[in-house]
Formats: C-alpha cells, sequence, structure tokens
C-alpha cells in the first residue's frame, strides 16, 4: 500500500508543474490589459506605468511566470487588483463555503442515486428499472437554475419554510446553516444522482453476472448478504471514480446554483475575477482548484485498493 501512494504521489509534481504552465499560459490569453483597467477613465500614462511595475506587467511572460512559482512556494498567492486582498485570503474565505456545498450535494447524490441503482440492477427489465430510468433522465435533463428556481418558489414564497437565498455560516448557526444550504445541494446532488443510478445500475449488472457471484449463491447465501458484500463492493469502483470527478467539479465553483441562491463561494469568485481581469484571483482559484482534483484522484486510488484488494498487485 505505501509502495502504492508513493508511486501515485510521485506524479503529483510534474502534474502540478503542468498545470501552473497551462493556467499561467492560458491566463495571459485573455483579452485586455488590467494595468488600463485599472487606470479608470482618464489612463494617466504615469498611472499605468506604475501599475506595470508594481504588478510585473512590463517583465516578460517567462519572468512573470517564475515570479509567479516563487511566490506560490512561499504561500503567497498575490494580491486581488481589484479589491487589494491576497488571494490566499480569498480562497480560505470561499473554500469552506463551496466545499460545504458540495459535500453535502455528494450525500445527497449518494443516497438518492446509489440505492436506485442497486435496486434497477437487481429488478432488471421490471417496472422499477424502468422507473429509475426515468427518474435519472429526468434528474440529468433539468437544468440546475430552473430547478433551483422552483424550489424557490415552492419552498420559499409558497411555503415559506427555507430561505430564498443567502449563506449563514455552521459556527453561527447550524440549523439556519443547513436551512440555507439544502436546496442547492439538491439542485446539484439531482443531476449528479442521475449519472451515479446509471454508473451503480452498469457496475451491478456486470458484477451479479459474474462467476464468484453464481458462487455465492449456491453457496446458500442470503440474497442480500450476496448484493451487498460480494456484489456492491466490486461495484463501486467506477462509482468512486465517478463520485471523486463530480466532488471536484463542485469544488470548482457551481456557477449558476451559486448565483440563483446568492451563495458566496468559488463560482462568484472566479467569476468576478475573470470580468475584472483579475489575474492573480484566477490563477490562485484554477490552481487550489487543480490541486483539489489531484487530491481527490489520489483518495480515489487508494479508495479502489481498499475496496478490491486485488488491485494492490
Amino acid at each position: 500500500m505505501i509502495t502504492f501512494v508513493l508511486r501515485r504521489l510521485a506524479l503529483v509534481l510534474p502534474t502540478l508543474c503542468f498545470v501552473s504552465v497551462l493556467i499561467f499560459g492560458l491566463q495571459q490569453l485573455l483579452p485586455g490589459d488590467p494595468a488600463l483597467a485599472l487606470a479608470g477613465e482618464d489612463r494617466d500614462p504615469a498611472v499605468i506605468a506604475f501599475l506595470r511595475q508594481k504588478y510585473h506587467l512590463d517583465e516578460p511572460v517567462p519572468v512573470r511566470y517564475l515570479l509567479w512559482v516563487q511566490s506560490v512556494l512561499s504561500g503567497d498567492f498575490g494580491e486581488s487588483i481589484r479589491i487589494k486582498r491576497p488571494v490566499r485570503d480569498l480562497v480560505l474565505e470561499k473554500l469552506p463555503v463551496t466545499a460545504e456545498l458540495a459535500a453535502l450535494a455528494i450525500v445527497i447524490a449518494l443516497s438518492i442515486g446509489l440505492p436506485m441503482g442497486i435496486i434497477a440492477a437487481v429488478k432488471k427489465d421490471s417496472a422499477i428499472d424502468y422507473a429509475a430510468t426515468m427518474t435519472a433522465l429526468w434528474g440529468r435533463s433539468i437544468p440546475n437554475f430552473w430547478l433551483g428556481i422552483l424550489l424557490i418558489l415552492l419552498f420559499s414564497v409558497e411555503l415559506g419554510l427555507l430561505p430564498a437565498s443567502g449563506f449563514v455560516g455552521p459556527a453561527e448557526s447550524l440549523s439556519r446553516n443547513l436551512a440555507t444550504l439544502i436546496m442547492p445541494a439538491f439542485v446539484l446532488g439531482n443531476a449528479i444522482a442521475a449519472v451515479m443510478m446509471r454508473h451503480t445500475r452498469s457496475a451491478m449488472l456486470q458484477v451479479l453476472n459474474s462467476e464468484y457471484v453464481r458462487t455465492a449463491r449456491a453457496k446458500g447465501l442470503g440474497e442480500l448478504r450476496v448484493i451487498l458484500h460480494h456484489a456492491l463492493r466490486n461495484a463501486l469502483v467506477p462509482v468512486v471514480t465517478l463520485g471523486a470527478l463530480e466532488f471536484g467539479q463542485l469544488l470548482s465553483g457551481a456557477v449558476l446554483t451559486e448565483q440563483v441562491f446568492t451563495i458566496p463561494g468559488f463560482g462568484k469568485l472566479i467569476v468576478d475575477a475573470v470580468f475584472n481581469r483579475d489575474y492573480a484571483v484566477v490563477q490562485g482559484v484554477v490552481l487550489c482548484t487543480a490541486m483539489a482534483y489531484i487530491a481527490l484522484n489520489l483518495l480515489a486510488d487508494v479508495a479502489y485498493v481498499l475496496i478490491n484488494p486485488r488491485l494492490r498487485t
């Protein structure tokens, strides 16, 4: 296990180097000049020259990249040129909000998609299977922003049970925190549950037709034990992959959902930074997102080995 993890960790450094070059290079292709945007309407040449020097915009691209990497390695992601705050502080402020929303969405997705996929596979070609497939198609087809608006109209406007927008931290009030997150988390989890149901059903169908499952049934084991202990454990590998990728995607910012419910997370931060040509914020947020994807993939690889011991060799 240790050797397996070390081999995976050895791939992290070159991957991060490539990602950093990609992030910085693509950032330079964005149209517009941040110095001109910051200089205001008058665009005094002296002010523009000062801003270029302050933010190293007058340096060649390779030099700016090396300066940025040097700062990142020291824990300094730069400063937002719009709101004059360190990018690290912005990330630490917004990341917990999106991480909590993403975690709750994944829990909802697992609670819906995993049981539906298992039941649909066990009851293949039955009315239950067709109903689960139609439900998954419905969940995947409905746009998140539309479902979010409908939930606001029903639970906030008509019934008055949940707040329509905003965010309350768990330290301030746990009940209000869950109340503000349950609707956006359901909107995100609903779409993921649809995909998770289809993956679980497909994986379970392959496993249920395998020889060791037939052997377990021939031994006289109960059907529930065969399904949950023998079949499900081996069918979880693609589900773990999907869960890691979806969680990473949610961490990168569920832009539309966060906008609909006015949640101050990564989505709003990255959109505002792109529109304002705030290079430091864009680079910091994307780099943190890439690091989260790499970490989640590493955890998924470890989970594969724990779920299926045969992969250790």
